[in-house]
Order: structure tokens, then sequence, then C-alpha cells
């Protein structure tokens, strides 16, 4: 074992992913993490203290790179309708990517986001909070009418979930899908929109 190895956190979660990929959620252990590694696995839990630990950030990890983009489109400066829009499709595509590109791991990531319930909820709270932040802009450009901002945030995410929750999945191989998707965000722009003066 090759114990001089400096071990990051990062470094383990990818190879984490590698062994998921091999083996399986149901077969994959802490123990073929360390091997992988070469290291002990004891090495491991000295950055994750349980295997639920390092599931949980794998589970993080996989949707942190869902949110980062969207993130910066939310900073972006420009009119918040487009903004809106741009976010919820990259949201979208995003998620058929993950599951088109990687069905096996689209698999077991659902499932490991299912146990880690606390990061899940961080995960969707941080984005209705992004959608928030564009509603907020769109109210000060002037180009939204909306009285509870926080609320038509998380109704914008649960009108839009069919789209981008991975329970849905299936139904996002029907070629038909993308025409359902324009016209929800049409419906959602539209209701938006601010009166004109």
């Amino acid at each position: 074992m090759n114990e001089a190895v400096v071990l990051t956190s990062e470094r383990i979660l990818e190879v984490t992913e590698d062994v998921l990929r091999r083996y399986g959620l149901a077969k994959a252990t802490v123990v073929d993490v360390a091997r992988a590694l070469d290291v002990s696995h004891g090495s491991v839990y000295r950055h994750f203290p349980s295997k639920a630990s390092l599931r949980e950030a794998v589970a993080k990890r996989w949707l942190d790179r869902v949110s980062v983009p969207l993130a910066q489109i939310t900073a972006e400066p420009g009119p918040a309708p487009l903004k809106l829009e741009r976010w919820l499709r990259e949201l979208v595509d995003a998620k058929c990517r993950r599951v088109s590109e990687d069905p096996e791991m689209f698999t077991t990531y659902l499932t490991l986001a299912r146990e880690a319930c606390k990061v899940v909820k961080g995960h969707k709270e941080q984005l209705v909070a992004q959608v928030e932040q564009i509603l907020s802009e769109g109210v000060e450009q002037d180009t939204f009418r909306i009285d509870d901002v926080k609320a038509t945030a998380g109704a914008i995410f649960d009108a839009t979930s069919r789209f981008h929750h991975p329970a849905h999945a299936d139904e996002w191989k029907d070629p038909a899908i993308k025409g359902r998707l324009d016209a929800v965000l049409t419906l959602v722009l539209r209701g938006l929109e601010a009166a004109p003066h």
C-alpha cells in the first residue's frame, strides 16, 4: 500500500465514482475504494467517517455538477425572462444528459440521492433560491409582476419538475417531451409578465 500518497477528499470521491461504476452500489465497499487508491481503508475513513458519509458526499458531488452552471446563469446580468428560460432549460438539459450519457450511474446516483435526503433537500433549496433571485431581478426590471417571489419560485420549480425530477426520467425519452417543455415555459413566462403601463 502506498500510504505516502497525498489523499484528498476530491480524489477519494473520484475513485469512489469509478468503483461504483465497476461494482454497482450494492457491492461497492469502502475497502474497494481504498484498494483502488492503494491505501488502507482507515485512510479513507479519515476523510469520510462512515460509508454513509462517503455515499452522501458522492451524491452531493453529483448534484453540485448540476448546480454550478445554474449558479453561473443566475449570476449573469441580463433580462430576467431570458435568464429564467435559460436557467430552466439548462436544468432540464443537465438532468437529461446525465441519464442518457451514463444510465447505470444515473440509477446509482438516484439511489444515493434518495439515501441522502438532507443533501437532496439542500440541493432543491439552493435551486429554488436561484429561481427566486432571477424572479426578484425581473420585478426590479419591471418585467415580472409577482406578489410573493419566494412562493412563485417554488411553484415554478414544482411546475417544471416533470422535466427535471429523476423520478420522471423514463418520460424524457418521449420525443414529444421537448414540445411539452416549450409549452410549459411559455405558460410560465407569460404568467410572470408585468402588465404594460
